[in-house]
């Protein structure tokens, strides 16, 4: 076996491995159903010099009695104060002034265009609870029962329906000396603002701090458990991104607060949506996020330093509550305008040197062409063009390889059975012809990591979420919806159900176009004289096609498109060099049942055309 034959064999060998491991031994485990948590109680703070945040709660704080409401009867249960924007709909709860209702306008659960659209938070008492809650923890001099908490029932001071031009102003009076006000605003996308503040019009002197929390009810029903995303507790601590998945959250009784210096968030986030706490920048704060083990029951909380009011005094602190999908676009805006590392919020992992530009370029491109599936055509070429120079170095090597094929033959009959004087003989060879025997195998293996890179971007991002194409393919995050058992899309049914094994074996078109690619690819060159090599290389193509067959729509165009243009680039390079590859006279030659047949010359006709 040549050097050449070695180094792509070995090249093929890893990236097969690769995606075997990857596909075969980590595939995402069916999630588990959930049933509805209890409601949450209320934990009555002890007084001290500092304040102390409660859990989250439900409205009566009953820990016995099970949930069995609807989200419908739950959003029943309080007075409420509409949300109303270009892109959310919702409800503020007045009771507790929970922000616990809130739907994403522009996205619906599944890719018709009647299916409801996608719920982001739930109200206390209802199904999958998922919401917000403001307030004030008592320090010395004060009770529980003096300072705004979960149930508190708040009056609407100001304004009516909540519109990114109509804020909403939230007040309560203690009884006791003490104004409490909330005023609620919200922009075009998904950021809220909230002031708190309080006015001390009593004799004395009280201290109190500010905090947030989100409390999540249960894990989401929706939850992936894919190792490739993270989905659960995040959070940014002065630059530092915390990532926590629901699992190894810390219990209640059992977790430290961290102090922050200035500049972070925390919240939860999941494939595609993330809600998130944001105290101003160059506010110093505490968080912690814990698991109440009991009532099933996770919170992230924010508390900002506790103040002393004297009397005839007031104080108001201003955060932000980020609550919606992870668009590129929203989330680098809310960066630049001082929300450190919000970027980070998707999950670009361990490659994210390449699939943050990846994404940005394929993003921009978008802008141009308006369509992701030629979108990641026009990637592919680009992401072509910037490997050129080290391709045509590539191709030209192969094809001086090919040249020195009788000189290497002659030099393995000279050396006979010593194998030391074969090597050293073809490093001489390999010395005086100027050629590197490796250099095949440096594209494809840098196709490695642009492949899981891309694979990351199409998984993670938004953008490719129900993003169409063209004909049958309406979503490039999905496997081919396409099967021979459906005539590859023709007819109206749908094909077999994706991770299926029927779905497995009843291949899509793009599937299938990915294996004629790889093999048309492989023709380029003569197959190996060796038998056990001619036989890995004749399955290859039709074992990659199977197994990205499950794969993101997406991907499998790009992989197309990459083959297509690796091809017409080998061709090119190969003909520009003298060496004219002699495809069809190889495929001709791979449908021979005699593997002694006569054939051309390895490599082609050297000179013509």
């Amino acid at each position: 076996m040549d050097d050449q034959n070695k180094n792509l064999i070995l090249a093929t060998a890893l990236s097969f491995l690769v995606i075997l491991v990857w596909f075969v031994l980590f595939p995402p485990p069916e999630p588990e159903p959930l049933t509805e948590p209890p409601a949450a109680a209320t934990t009555v703070p002890a007084e001290g010099e500092t304040a102390a945040v409660p859990q989250a709660a439900g409205p009566t704080g009953d820990t016995a009695t099970p949930q069995t409401d609807t989200r419908q009867d739950a959003l029943a249960a309080a007075p409420r104060i509409e949300i109303d924007t270009p892109r959310l709909s919702g409800s503020i709860s007045l009771l507790g002034g929970r922000i616990d209702d809130l739907s994403l306008k522009d996205y619906r659960v599944e890719n018709t265009p009647d299916a409801p659209i996608v719920t982001m938070l739930s109200p206390v008492d209802g199904p999958n609870a998922y919401y917000a809650l403001y307030g004030w923890a008592a320090g010395a001099g004060l009770s529980a029962d003096l300072v705004p908490g979960p149930n508190t029932v708040w009056s609407l001071a100001d304004g009516g329906t909540l519109t990114p031009e109509t804020p909403v102003t939230l007040s309560w009076d203690n009884g006791a000396g003490l104004t409490f006000t909330r005023v609620i605003a919200i922009d075009d996308d998904y950021m809220f603002d909230v002031t708190q503040s309080v006015q001390n019009t009593g004799a004395g002197t009280v201290t109190l701090a500010p905090y947030g929390i989100i409390a999540r009810h249960g894990e989401p029903q929706d939850l992936k458990n894919f190792f490739i995303l993270h989905e659960g507790a995040i959070a940014m601590a002065d630059g530092e991104l915390i990532e926590t998945d629901y699992d190894d959250i810390d219990p209640a009784a059992d977790h430290d607060a961290r102090t922050v210096a200035g500049n972070g968030w925390t919240g939860f986030t999941d494939h595609y949506w993330m809600t998130t706490l944001i105290p101003k920048p160059g506010t110093a704060f505490e968080f912690s996020t814990i698991r109440d083990t009991v009532r099933d029951i996770y919170q992230t909380t924010t508390k900002l330093p506790t103040v002393t009011l004297a009397a005839d005094e007031s104080i108001a602190f201003s955060t932000q509550l980020f609550a919606g999908a992870k668009e590129w676009d929203a989330v680098r805006q809310y960066q630049s305008d001082g929300i450190e590392g919000f970027v980070d919020s998707i999950d670009w992992g361990w490659f994210f040197f390449l699939t943050k530009p990846i994404f940005w370029l394929l993003h921009e491109i978008n802008l141009l062409i308006g369509n992701m599936g030629w979108s990641i055509i026009a990637l592919t070429l680009i992401i072509k063009a910037i490997l050129f120079p080290l391709a045509f170095k590539s191709y030209v090597s192969m094809a001086k390889m090919k040249e020195l094929q009788p000189q290497m033959e002659a030099l393995k009959e000279r050396a006979g059975d010593d194998r030391q004087k074969l090597q050293q003989g073809m490093m001489e060879l390999y010395k005086k012809e100027k050629v590197n025997p490796a250099a095949g195998c440096l594209p494809i293996l840098l196709q490695i990591p642009i492949f899981f890179s891309l694979y990351k971007v199409i998984f993670v991002t938004i953008e490719l979420r129900h993003a169409p194409w063209l004909g049958p393919f309406q979503d490039l995050s999905a496997p081919d919806p396409t099967s021979i058992l459906n005539l590859f899309g023709l007819l109206g049914n749908p094909g077999p159900e994706p991770g299926s094994l029927m779905a497995l074996f009843f291949i899509g078109i793009l599937p299938l176009l990915l294996g004629i690619s790889m093999w048309l690819q492989q023709k380029l060159n003569p197959a190996p004289t060796d038998p056990t090599q001619k036989m890995i290389f004749a399955w290859l193509p039709w074992v990659f096609m199977f197994m990205l067959g499950g794969f993101a729509s997406g991907l499998v165009i790009y992989w197309i498109a990459n083959n297509t243009i690796t091809f017409i680039q080998q061709y090119t390079i190969m003909r520009s060099q003298g060496y004219k590859p002699d495809v069809f006279g190889n495929i001709r030659e791979s449908f021979k049942r005699d593997g002694k047949a006569e054939a051309k010359p390895k490599g082609g006709d050297k000179g013509k055309g």
